[in-house]
C-alpha cells in the first residue's frame, strides 16, 4: 500500500517527504493497488454467471501478479504495483450497490472497480463513480442507456465489451443470412432495462434489414429472476411465429429453457438466445439442439478454438484450476482486467515509469486497441470509454464422438458492421439505416 504518516506538524510530515527524496505532487511508487470486483455471488444470477465471472478475474489477477500471462501483459501487477482483489456480491439491487460502492471507496479506500453485470446496477452507479471521482470499469452489463442517456459524458466509467445494440443488429444480420423465409418473430424478455433494451434493438433491426418479416404484437414480459415461465410457454407454443427472440440470462434462462424443452417448444419454433453460451458447457446434452446462440461476443464456446498465445493460455488455466470450460462471464470479467492492466501499464509508460495518476490511466484508455484473448477490444465510442467487438451466432449442437456441445453455421460480424459511429444513439443509428455499417 502506499506509505501513510501519522497526523503530524508540517514541518515532520514535510521532513519525512525530503527524507525520501519526494518533491511536492510527485508520483509515489505503489507496492498494491486495492480493486472492487462486483458480481453475483448469491441468488439466481450467481451459478450460471456470477461465479464464472469471479473465477476468470481471479485466473488473469493471479497471473498478473505473478507476471505470467503472456505479452503484452507479461509485466507484474497494474503499473508495478500488486493487485488485491475485492471481490463481492452484486445482489441485493440497485440501492445497495450504490451504498456498497460509496462505503467502499469511502471507508475502505479501494481504488478502481472492474465488474458489474446487471444493466440497472450499471446506470445506477455511472453517476456515483463520476461523483466519487474513481475508475469504474464495467465488465459485461449491456444497456447502452449507461453512455446513451447521461446529462454529462463520463469520464471515470469505462465499458470494457459492446452494448446491447451490437446483440441486437448482429442477430438479426444472422437470420437474415440463416433464415430468410422465416414467418413472423416474437418474443420473451426480462422487465427490465437489458430485456428492453434488448429486444428494442432487435426488433429495430428486424425492420430495416427484413422488413418483410412482421413482429408479434404479443411479446412476453416476465418479471427478472421469475422463474417460473409456464403461462409465457403456453404462450409462445400458441403464436403463429415461428421465431422467438430472448436475451435471458443466468438462473432465469437456464429455467427457461428447461421448462420449455419438457413442453416441446424446440420442436415447434426456432429460438434465438442472444446471451446463451454461458448455458451450453453447464447444460451439456440438455441444451436444444439447433438453437441460435450468441454470447454477446467471441467468447465461451466461441473462443474455444481461437489460437492465440493470449487465448490458449486463458482457456488452459481456467480448466487447470476450475476443470470446467470457461464460459461468456469468465471471458469477460478476465478481459475488464485485462483493459485496467493495460491502462495502467501504458500510463505508466507514459509518465517516465511512475506509478500513473488516474487521470493518466483513463487517458492511457481512451481510444485504444486493447489485445484480450478471443479479440481485440476497441475503445473507440462514447469518447473513448465504450468498447466494440466483434460478434458471433452459431446453431447449438452435439459432438457425440468428443462427448461436448458445439456450434455450426458461425458468422463472425465486425465490430464496424454492428456498432454505432461514435455520438450517435443505437435507436437513431438503427432507424437511420445503420449507415456507414461496414459488414
Amino acid at each position: 500500500m502506499q506509505k501513510r504518516f501519522p497526523i503530524a506538524g508540517g514541518a515532520l510530515v514535510g521532513a519525512l517527504l525530503a527524507a525520501m527524496g519526494l518533491a511536492a505532487g510527485a508520483a509515489q511508487a505503489k507496492d498494491e493497488i486495492v480493486v472492487g470486483i462486483p458480481t453475483f455471488l448469491t441468488g439466481a444470477g450467481a451459478p450460471a454467471f456470477g461465479v464464472p465471472a469471479r473465477n476468470g478475474a481471479e485466473v488473469v489477477i493471479q497471473a498478473i501478479n505473478d507476471g505470467t500471462l503472456p505479452a503484452p501483459y507479461n509485466s507484474k501487477g497494474f503499473a508495478g504495483a500488486t493487485v488485491v482483489p475485492e471481490i463481492y456480491d452484486e445482489s441485493g439491487g440497485n440501492t445497495k450497490q450504490v451504498t456498497e460502492f460509496r462505503n467502499k471507496v469511502q471507508k475502505q479506500n479501494i481504488e478502481a472497480f472492474v465488474g458489474f453485470v446487471s444493466s440497472g446496477t450499471c446506470q445506477a452507479i455511472t453517476p456515483v463513480a463520476e461523483e466519487l471521482k474513481v475508475l469504474t470499469i464495467f465488465a459485461v452489463c449491456g444497456t447502452p442507456r449507461v453512455f446513451e442517456e447521461l446529462d454529462t459524458d463520463p469520464k471515470y466509467v469505462f465499458r470494457s465489451m459492446s452494448p446491447a445494440t451490437a446483440d441486437g443488429v448482429a442477430a438479426a444480420h444472422y437470420i437474415k443470412a440463416k433464415f430468410p423465409g422465416i414467418n413472423g418473430y416474437g418474443g420473451i424478455n426480462q422487465n427490465y432495462a437489458w430485456g428492453q433494451d434488448s429486444w428494442r434493438d432487435f426488433d429495430l433491426s428486424m425492420k430495416q434489414i427484413s422488413p418483410n418479416i412482421p413482429a408479434s404484437d404479443k411479446l412476453q414480459w416476465p418479471k427478472i429472476f421469475a422463474g417460473q415461465y409456464g403461462a409465457e410457454v403456453s404462450a409462445l407454443l400458441l403464436s403463429k411465429e415461428e421465431f422467438i427472440h430472448t436475451s435471458f440470462w443466468g438462473g432465469d434462462l437456464e429455467a427457461f429453457i428447461f421448462q420449455s424443452s419438457a413442453r416441446g417448444l424446440y420442436q415447434r419454433k426456432k429460438v434465438l438466445f442472444t446471451v446463451a453460451g454461458t448455458a451450453v458447457y453447464r447444460l451439456g446434452k440438455k441444451m436444444p439442439a439447433g438453437a441460435i446462440l450468441g454470447a454477446r461476443g467471441p467468447y465461451g464456446i466461441f473462443a474455444e478454438n481461437i489460437d492465440t498465445p493470449l487465448n490458449t493460455w486463458f482457456w488452459k488455466a481456467y480448466v487447470d484450476r476450475f476443470g470446467t470450460q470457461p464460459t461468456g462471464p469468465s471471458y469477460q470479467y478476465a478481459q475488464g482486467i485485462l483493459v485496467a492492466k493495460y491502462g495502467f501499464d501504458k500510463a505508466a509508460e507514459m509518465n517516465g515509469g511512475k506509478f500513473p495518476t488516474t487521470d493518466q490511466v483513463i487517458k492511457a484508455i481512451e481510444g485504444a486497441a486493447i489485445p484480450s484473448f478471443s479479440t481485440t477490444v476497441y475503445m473507440q465510442r462514447a469518447k473513448g470509454h465504450q468498447a466494440m467487438t466483434e460478434h458471433m451466432y452459431g446453431i447449438t449442437g452435439w459432438d457425440k464422438e468428443n462427448g461436448k456441445p458445439i456450434v455450426t453455421d458461425v458468422v463472425k460480424f465486425g465490430p464496424e458492421c454492428v456498432t454505432p459511429p461514435d455520438g450517435v444513439t443505437g435507436v437513431d443509428w438503427i432507424n437511420g439505416g445503420m449507415k456507414g455499417a461496414k459488414c
